[in-house]
């Protein structure tokens, strides 16, 4: 019967044997069976299974895995792959085993520790040269099943094949622009090659536009919507460590040409036609040239008239105008695939190239008197037709109007003295050239020049007097001379002549060399006595010279110093440590006095930066620290004198630390700290103290006064019995200074006193030579446990107390009486 029916069904009525066959049972459900024997009296009892059966396939191992075959080997790895069983056993697949025998040795080792249900496997760590065998086994829930059939023997070592590349395109390939190209090929090699793309030598890389796609057998270099710059040699190279192939392909990305280069030059302009030229287009558009389209337009008309299409030159003849007209000409290049956008030219009239002369250059004027100057010009370009006749014409500079110096004609000749000229006027001229067209544009107009007779020797100059002298130089000053004879003064020359000799020498060589009315002269010897003159000179040459009256002891003149001081050197300096200190002070004083810093009448520090120059001094400390603090002088000497000034200087830090931390009044709770301020208060008064305290078994400092401003603080809430150190700091407006800390901590316990005395001694027994003693104990024990005490005798009429000996309880018997 089904388990869960209560019906039973009749198998067979006939067997003899003891055992039999149910036929029509259904897989997946669970039955009961019953038997009974019968003999000729009758059935007897049946007989049950005791639990139910349910009917499914008996579950075997697996069979063995099929198709083991090795993917790759190298030198020290082999990769495995194989199919599942054609049957499973019944059940699922739960692992397989890989197991390996090295070649001479009997037995197969397992090769996967782990539990692997891949069917890809690649065993590692093989020693180069060794061979091996291979074999899988599946395991399902009954159990492993018999191992697949061996591999062949598999040596380790590197497969190697050079890499071969087969390519689907030509070495040439035209492309039009905005189309797409790809590259594609095939390729092989072990090991599995590297592959590169490169164009004009330069590595290929993917972007919106580029895209390069590898497998490992197959290549692909695609390319969309191509641009001209696309053009270029690719290359793909195929290596790996065997070798490397290469295959090359021009790509020539084509488009229409660029426009003709302009702009368009009128080589000739004729009335009735013109010549044209222009520049190639930039771009060819990758493909040769075929033909220029030239065509013309009226410029006050729309429409465009071919001239040519058929010209590969980059000129062209323009004819059948119409003379006065302007005209407008448009040039398009061609090549195989398609028309450029046009060259348009400017306007330009059609009309007979020849013109007035061009305007001469600006003219010079030379041999200038009081009433004539000469006018020299250079010929201009004659616009075609021979000059006929120049027209020179003068003006005051201050006047507007222009006038003809002469109605005659002038020609050949290319200069003209213009007559009448007022004295002392100022002029300007000007030249125009004239053919059969007519006049031309005038020349720029000369310089102005004076109407006045040619320049003389200017007079002497004018009382030369020395102002100033060194050991070895002498400074000399004089006026300009009273007439400079028309001529604008050039410079001086100075010249001096030591007392007794008879050569006069020269201090400068040139006049234009001393252009002022004062010279430094130099390289005087000390000690003697020079006479010095001076000279005017114009462009008609020197003037008389002009003496110095007395003659020059030359010797060193002496001023004593002086020192002009800088803002930073007045009274007192402030500096904020970090900060740079700079002092300075002008210094003056001949000679130039020598220049001494000093810091407490001491050296200055070698950190600090001195400058002398020939005006001043200077110091400079940079990264300033409280050190640098002080009385700095500066003293300046030279022969005629000394002088000394000084500034303090206040470094402002951070204050030192507190002195002298002492604690008192411990309790269990609480302690009292004192202290002094710092010895250095870093140049800014002290704001307030930190204090902080730290359990000894602690690593962290805890605050617990950050603002007070008195030099003591009541340490309050600590815990009894444990140990304490603490630490103060001082502040000011620049920071906190270091700590002070104390040197061993306290223990925060309440101080301890003796004992009070028993009470109510009294003794309880005697005997002849011991007396029992007991007391109570005492009203106060000091703060600490009484550890024990002191029991003492006197015999009668003494002074001194015996000591007998400490007991721990409240009773003694003292012995020995």
């Amino acid at each position: 019967r089904e388990s869960d029916h209560r019906a039973w069904t009749p198998v067979s009525y006939t067997v003899t044997r003891q055992n039999a066959t149910v036929q029509g049972l259904t897989e997946g459900k669970a039955y009961f069976f019953r038997i009974a024997a019968e003999n000729i009296i009758g059935m007897g009892p049946f007989t049950e299974t005791t639990k139910e059966i349910v009917i499914r396939d008996p579950i075997t191992v697996p069979d063995r895995p099929e198709d083991l075959e090795v993917k790759a080997v190298t030198k020290n790895s082999v990769t495995l792959t194989w199919n599942p069983p054609k049957y499973n056993g019944g059940s699922d697949i739960t692992m397989y085993v890989l197991e390996s025998r090295l070649i001479g040795k009997e037995k197969f080792h397992r090769v996967t520790k782990e539990k692997m249900l891949d069917r890809k496997y690649t065993v590692e760590g093989l020693k180069e040269g060794d061979t091996y065998e291979y074999r899988v086994s599946a395991c399902n829930i009954v159990g492993q099943g018999k191992p697949s059939f061996c591999t062949k023997p598999i040596t380790c070592k590197d497969e190697i094949a050079p890499p071969s590349l087969d390519l689907d395109f030509r070495d040439k390939l035209i492309v039009r622009v905005g189309e797409a190209f790809s590259l594609t090929g095939r390729y092989s090699g072990k090991p599995a090659p590297k592959v590169t793309w490169v164009k004009d030598d330069i590595v290929v890389k993917e972007d919106d536009r580029t895209k390069i796609k590898t497998t490992p057998t197959t290549l692909c270099l695609g390319i969309l919507k191509s641009v001209r710059e696309d053009s270029g040699k690719y290359c793909v190279t195929v290596e790996n460590s065997t070798g490397s192939r290469k295959g090359f392909c021009q790509v020539n990305v084509v488009d229409r040409p660029s426009p003709p280069v302009g702009p368009v030059i009128f080589d000739e302009v004729h009335k009735d036609h013109m010549v044209v030229s222009w520049k190639p287009p930039l771009d060819d558009g990758g493909s040769e040239i075929t033909n220029y389209i030239i065509e013309k337009k009226d410029a006050h008309r729309d429409l465009w008239m071919p001239v040519t299409s058929a010209t590969v030159k980059t000129t062209c003849k323009i004819p059948k105008l119409l003379e006065g007209r302007e005209y407008q000409i448009r040039i398009y290049a061609e090549n195989l695939y398609g028309i450029s956008d046009p060259l348009i030219s400017d306007e330009m009239k059609a009309k007979d190239r020849f013109r007035v002369p061009d305007a001469p250059e600006q003219p010079i004027i030379k041999d200038v008197t009081k009433n004539s100057a000469v006018v020299v010009w250079n010929k201009p370009y004659d616009g075609g037709k021979p000059i006929t006749n120049y027209i020179v014409e003068k003006k005051e500079t201050m006047a507007t109007r222009w006038v003809r110096v002469t109605k005659d004609p002038i020609f050949p000749g290319t200069q003209f003295k213009v007559p009448d000229l007022l004295e002392g006027c100022q002029y300007e001229f000007r030249v125009s050239a004239e053919n059969e067209i007519g006049v031309g544009d005038p020349s720029p107009p000369s310089k102005p020049i004076f109407a006045r007779d040619p320049i003389a020797k200017p007079s002497p100059p004018v009382n030369p007097e020395a102002v100033d002298k060194t050991k070895n130089s002498v400074d000399l000053s004089w006026q300009p001379p009273r007439h400079d004879g028309n001529g604008k003064i050039i410079g001086y020359l100075v010249e001096y002549q030591k007392v007794g000799d008879e050569e006069w020498k020269k201090a400068n060589l040139t006049a234009d060399s001393c252009p002022e009315t004062k010279y430094k002269v130099t390289g005087l010897t000390e000690g003697l006595t020079y006479k010095f003159r001076v000279k005017a000179v114009n462009a008609a040459g020197e003037s008389e010279p002009a003496y110095v009256p007395d003659p020059v002891e030359v010797k060193d003149r002496l001023e004593p110093p002086e020192l002009i001081l800088d803002a930073n050197m007045a009274r007192e300096q402030h500096v904020k440590a970090g900060d740079t200190l700079r002092l300075s002070a002008v210094i003056k004083g001949v000679p130039f006095p020598k220049v001494s810093w000093k810091k407490e009448d001491h050296e200055v520090s070698p950190k600090a930066d001195i400058e002398v120059t020939g005006v001043g001094s200077k110091l400079e400390i940079r990264n300033t620290v409280h050190e640098d603090g002080g009385l700095y002088s500066l003293t300046v000497e030279n022969p005629a004198g000394s002088k000394t000034v000084s500034v303090k200087v206040v470094v402002l830090d951070k204050p030192g630390p507190p002195r002298n931390l002492q604690i008192s009044e411990v309790r269990s709770d609480s302690c009292y700290l004192t202290w002094m301020e710092p010895e250095d208060d870093g140049g800014s008064v002290i704001t307030n103290y930190v204090v902080e305290r730290k359990d000894v078994a602690s690593a962290q400092w805890v605050a617990i006064s950050s603002s007070s401003k008195k030099r003591s603080h009541m340490a309050k809430y600590l815990v009894e019995g444990t140990q304490y150190l603490f630490r103060v700091a001082a502040e000011n407006q620049f920071g906190r200074g270091p700590y002070v800390e104390t040197l061993k901590p306290i223990k925060a316990i309440d101080p301890l006193h003796p004992p009070g005395p028993p009470k109510n001694l009294h003794h309880v027994d005697v005997d002849k030579t011991e007396v029992s003693l007991v007391w109570n104990r005492p009203d106060r024990d000091g703060g600490a446990e009484i550890t024990g005490y002191l029991v003492e005798y006197q015999e009668d009429g003494a002074d001194e107390w015996t000591k007998f000996q400490t007991v721990p309880m409240l009773d003694c018997v003292v012995t020995g009486l």
